[in-house]
């Protein structure tokens, strides 16, 4: 006889054998929950699991992973509801501490005192010390939330997770520190560490400050000259600024072909015009295990090549589509005032492609506001729209190979430009489908021109001479859905606000 949830099931495996643990085995329907999620098969397992977790009240292990599957789900109030109950429970079980306190923070309610609680249980655990850092911050104590992770990396210098979410939050906070001084203090003390180096020169690549990164390739030469990545980061600051016949002999020599240097070699192929190079050296990448990061290059060069596979790559009409969704969202003005008191960083995101605004923290999209509920009701009404009309499935195609169920959320945020603001030209690694929607906009915006449009196909500071072949035009309302392969960024526009929700869905597959 097959033992019960045992690893080899499928996902109809999962749920005949959660169907029959509801009602006698509270044990096994914690099993079966933990089961679904590993199989994104939280929708079947949810009402199966309220079942279990109704009748055997007491069992807290089962209202854990009722609670998480209502989190993965979206549902934060169940989710809170349920881990509060598991918590009462089990007062001392850490785990479900720092479940709840994560529930709380990502629904939007206080969650100091959760993860304060949290980090009396696992004093030691990073994610609950961000996690507190989180809380302060929305709480708007910038100062605290910095101060709680700076007393931390300077007891512990290598932790390097706390380093780059200090230099993160020291940019938002907007005080004017220097965002990367964790980083050189402990540089200092330890001078050889080579994740140091490392995590500092990766965070300067990520927020494009590359005028910094000579003198540091430079010092971590002499500190660590062992280092792998030197060579890499050297090449990458001479290509950023402009120094591109000597990137190009710097990449030519450098050795390995892992994702992350053929991006740049490609990059640094289509700096020197070398368009036939970059297209062998992308198309060959995206054969690769993790070669999805280089179809974003092969759209370009596909382009600059007139190559007929473009229209297939991103040519048709229903990868792009227009929702003009009015009252669909709820109240816009009412929308737009809760989602200005999310804002609470001062400077735009460190790596993010904001400039000259603010980005919210955390996933907006499952806050239990009225507000934000209201509007994920009419987000997840049109990407499900927007998932029916694609193209047959084709396992070829970076968009259309995916599973197009269950619809996950990778992250959602806002964003608030501000006069002369706008997004650089980018793409999203981590999500299946992105998102611009508008809540917000300058009266001016509109009026001729095309001053603060969503712009699709470009990538201005590789190309400055390849057009967009997507201008759309902003309107209170409207969403757009496109591929998260697909380059986008903004037009710069004249005084107000530009106020926008954005959010991938996740590729699961």
């Amino acid at each position: 006889m097959r033992s019960p949830l045992s690893p080899q099931h499928d996902v109809s495996d999962v749920i005949v054998d959660l169907r029959c643990a509801v009602t006698t085995d509270p044990g096994a329907a914690m099993r079966g929950g933990l089961l679904a999620m590993r199989t994104h098969d939280e929708e079947a397992a949810m009402p199966l699991l309220r079942q279990a977790a109704g009748k055997f009240r007491q069992h807290a292990g089962l209202a854990q992973v009722f609670g998480l599957v209502a989190r993965n789900l979206g549902d934060l109030r169940t989710a809170c509801d349920a881990l509060s109950h598991a918590h009462a429970l089990a007062p001392t079980n850490a785990l479900i501490s720092h479940g709840l306190a994560r529930a709380r923070l990502e629904a939007g309610l206080p969650a100091i005192e959760d993860f304060k609680r949290a980090q009396r249980l696992a004093p030691t655990d990073g994610s609950v010390i961000l996690g507190l850092a989180a809380a302060r911050f929305a709480d708007r104590d910038v100062v605290g939330a910095i101060a709680g992770i700076a007393s931390v990396v300077e007891r512990e210098p290598m932790w390097i997770e706390g380093q780059a979410t200090l230099a993160r939050l020291r940019r938002m906070g907007g005080g004017g520190d220097d965002e990367f001084e964790g980083y050189r203090a402990a540089l200092k003390r330890l001078p050889g560490a080579i994740p140091l180096w490392s995590g500092l020169l990766a965070l300067l690549d990520s927020g494009q400050h590359f005028a910094d990164m000579p003198a540091v390739v430079a010092a971590a030469r002499r500190a660590a000259p062992e280092m792998p990545e030197l060579e890499l980061y050297e090449a990458v600051a001479a290509d950023e600024l402009g120094d591109t016949d000597r990137a190009g002999a710097l990449f030519d020599r450098l050795p390995g072909n892992d994702i992350g240097t053929i991006v740049r070699r490609t990059r640094s192929f289509l700096r020197r015009g070398r368009v036939a190079d970059a297209a062998a050296l992308a198309e060959a990448g995206v054969q690769l295990p993790a070669g999805r990061a280089l179809w974003p290059y092969v759209a370009l060069v596909w382009r600059l090549l007139d190559d007929p596979r473009q229209q297939w790559l991103e040519g048709p009409d229903d990868f792009v589509r227009v929702y003009d969704l009015g009252t669909k969202i709820g109240d816009s003005t009412a929308l737009a005032t809760r989602l200005r008191t999310l804002h609470i960083a001062t400077a735009e995101p460190l790596d993010q492609s904001v400039r000259k605004g603010t980005q919210t923290d955390g996933p907006l999209l499952s806050r239990i506001d009225p507000e934000i509920r209201a509007l994920r009701s009419a987000i997840e009404v049109s990407v499900a729209d927007y998932i029916s009309r694609l193209p047959p499935a084709d396992a070829l195609h970076p968009l259309l190979s995916a599973p197009r169920a269950p619809v996950r959320f990778a992250g959602s945020w806002s964003v608030r430009l501000t006069s002369d603001g706008y997004h650089s030209d980018h793409i999203h690694g981590q999500g299946w489908i992105s998102s611009a929607l508008y809540v917000s906009l300058p009266e001016t915006l509109g009026k001729g021109g095309d001053a603060g449009w969503l712009t699709l196909g470009a990538s201005r500071a590789l190309l400055p001479d390849l057009a967009p072949f997507h201008r759309i035009e902003p309107k209170v309302g409207r969403l757009v859905l496109f591929p998260s392969t697909m380059w986008h960024g903004t037009n710069r526009f004249g005084a107000g606000e530009r106020l926008t929700v954005a959010f991938d869905v996740a590729r699961l597959g």
